[in-house]
């Protein structure tokens, strides 16, 4: 079913690739070598028993995401001050003639599914609109690939169609295909797009319902795709629109801190074998058909049949196939919308759950780059790491409790927890160092004092969040092994006010593991247990911030208390005006900058 090709890369590229990866793959096992000699030193008391060992093995499957993360972000913060120039460091492909004209024919492909038509015309017709100012319109075509299961909804998305056909028309071919079943899901909706028009064109431009990419930003994938015939996929960073949902502001911000230093960290030594992210990212359409269909799960349960995290595979079968797939690290032209509230944000991680979980069918695939198979290593570990961190915490509670002496070293104890504090949040704090030394990022962001007092009050969510999560995925893995399974349905886009009960039916897990963990706290001497008291008012308050983060109210505060502030509330770019956002009508955008253009005299100290 697959054939393996390559490519040549010059043998200069190819040595420097390989000293990075062995260089960081040094890193990864000296670290993990480190902090496991370091949780047995803190085991040590009284020997080692069974709960001492289970604990020990918990703890090393949490660490490799911890790892990563923290060299990622040391090292893209080395990249980012002292590189000349950063994103060509870590993305060195031709840029293209920014003065020629485009030269091939690029498909925009808008995956729906029973989305609200009125916030994808408003994206759709901004995007087009902005493709024929800048003269490159008959380069592309817009394909609107709906996988709606709702009649009314298909209709609406039917007469949105029409009207962009009769808006557009003469400068920018619309089509619009709804498929009666959603085989495949997001996948398979494009792969029926490449059997009946791929040929058609040289690339796709893959969106989600909830993208918008300018047209600079466009134009601009589509002029390195042309300059450099090696590149299979290359993914743009993305960045959550300005938001009037309190839930996905503070979220947000903290993305937006951590992905510059761990994308241009990650970039430095994957390299070709970058990421795919689903969206917001452009195909060669001809090695994407021949080589990138996927493979359906043989046998039954949740993790057989069609595959939910389709992108990654994508990406592993392309660079498989001999073709580049990278990451460009700009902040500047793509965007998407965030989940607006707790629930939703679950639902979509328990989707990615399942999915990533498929991968482990994968692994033997023949003919997969080595940092092929590690990423899809580790997008298992990323989500298997919340079983092992609960199995962690709570049984280390259970040995707390068991033992009629202290069972732990509090000297190598206190090191290793600040040691993991310190990487777990690294990327965040690589970037704030970064934007507090650059005066226009300082600006862009309000200023250090806000930056320094957004951060912290992002690092306590998080630090809140997390449990949260941890419990979400652990009853769903183990809902897993039932035959428990999740599909792919509409996604919750705007603010509004989730119900009480439906939020305690959700939750009430959580709430139960809040109430145990801090149950135990009580019991327990304080400078003992000081560190671990979030794990406990996180799931404790799962509910109350569920509610109140999904509110209009709580929104309309974060956004007038100017915290969390991004660079496109500052100085909104001007096409993200016809978008029409909430976040950005007249009065948050004066409220939100008020603070700045009354400071105005020295603005970075805002």
């Amino acid at each position: 079913m697959f054939k393996v090709f390559d490519m040549p890369i010059p043998a200069e590229t190819s040595a420097r690739m390989t000293a990075r990866r062995i260089f960081f793959a040094g890193l990864l096992i000296t670290s993990f070598a480190g902090l496991c000699a370091l949780m047995a030193a803190t085991l040590s008391p009284g020997g080692y028993g069974a709960l001492d060992v289970f604990i020990l093995l918990c703890f090393m499957v949490t660490l490799p995401w911890t790892i990563i993360g923290f060299w990622n972000a040391v090292i893209g913060l080395v990249v980012m001050r002292f590189a000349a120039d950063p994103i060509r460091k870590v993305c060195p492909i031709e840029t293209g003639d920014a003065r020629s004209p485009l030269t091939s024919s690029t498909a925009l492909l808008s995956c729906t599914r029973d989305e609200d038509t009125e916030s994808l015309e408003t994206n759709l017709g901004t995007m087009v609109s902005h493709l024929i100012r800048a003269g490159q319109a008959d380069h592309f075509t817009l394909y609107v690939l709906s996988d709606t299961s709702m009649e009314d909804i298909a209709d609406e998305e039917q007469q949105m169609a029409a009207r962009l056909a009769a808006r557009f028309q003469g400068q920018v071919e619309i089509v619009c295909r709804r498929r009666p079943q959603n085989t495949g899901y997001k996948a398979g909706n494009i792969e029926d797009f490449c059997d009946r028009w791929g040929d058609r064109h040289d690339y796709a431009l893959v969106l989600d319902a909830d993208s918008y990419m300018s047209a600079g930003a466009i134009i601009g994938l589509v002029k390195r795709m042309e300059a450099n015939p090696k590149l299979g996929i290359l993914q743009s960073l993305v960045v959550g629109l300005p938001t009037d949902s309190a839930f996905a502001r503070i979220f947000q911000f903290g993305m937006r801190l951590g992905m510059r230093s761990y994308t241009i960290g990650s970039a430095w030594w994957q390299g070709d074998c970058g990421p795919y992210w689903g969206h917001n990212a452009i195909l060669r359409l001809k090695p994407f058909k021949e080589h990138c269909r996927l493979p359906v799960m043989p046998g039954k349960g949740p993790l057989a049949g069609a595959i939910l995290s389709h992108d990654q595979v994508e990406a592993v079968l392309m660079r498989r196939a001999g073709y580049e797939v990278r990451v460009l690290p700009l902040e500047t032209g793509s965007y998407e919308v965030n989940p607006p509230h707790l629930l939703e944000f679950i639902r979509r991680d328990l989707r990615w759950c399942q999915g990533n979980l498929q991968y482990r069918r994968l692994l033997t695939l023949p003919g997969l780059k080595p940092v092929s198979r590690a990423q899809l290593v580790l997008a298992i570990l990323m989500f298997l790491g919340s079983p092992a961190w609960i199995g962690f915490m709570s049984a280390a509670a259970i040995l707390g409790m068991a033992s009629d002496h202290t069972p732990y070293r509090t000297d190598t104890g206190v090191v290793l927890f600040f040691t993991i504090l310190t990487m777990v949040f690294a990327p965040k704090l690589a970037t704030v160092a970064d934007v507090l030394a650059r005066s226009d990022l300082r600006k862009a962001f309000g200023g250090p004092v806000r930056v320094l007092m957004s951060v912290g009050a992002e690092i306590v969510y998080a630090a809140m969040l997390a449990p949260i999560m941890a419990v979400a995925h652990t009853l769903f893995m183990g809902g897993l092994v039932f035959g428990k399974t999740t599909g792919w349905g509409a996604q919750a886009r705007g603010v509004a006010r989730l119900p009480v009960l439906l939020a305690i039916r959700k939750l009430w897990p959580q709430t139960l593991f809040g109430l145990a963990g801090l149950a135990w706290i009580a019991g327990q001497p304080i400078e003992l247990v000081w560190p671990v008291i979030p794990v406990a008012i996180g799931p404790l308050l799962a509910v109350m911030v569920a509610v109140a983060t999904s509110t209009k109210t709580l929104g309309t505060l974060a956004i007038r208390s100017t915290l969390w502030r991004i660079p496109e509330e500052t100085a909104p770019p001007a096409e993200l005006g016809e978008l029409r956002l909430a976040a950005l009508s007249d009065g948050h955008v004066s409220s939100a900058t008020q603070g700045l253009v009354q400071g105005d005299a020295n603005p970075v100290e805002a």
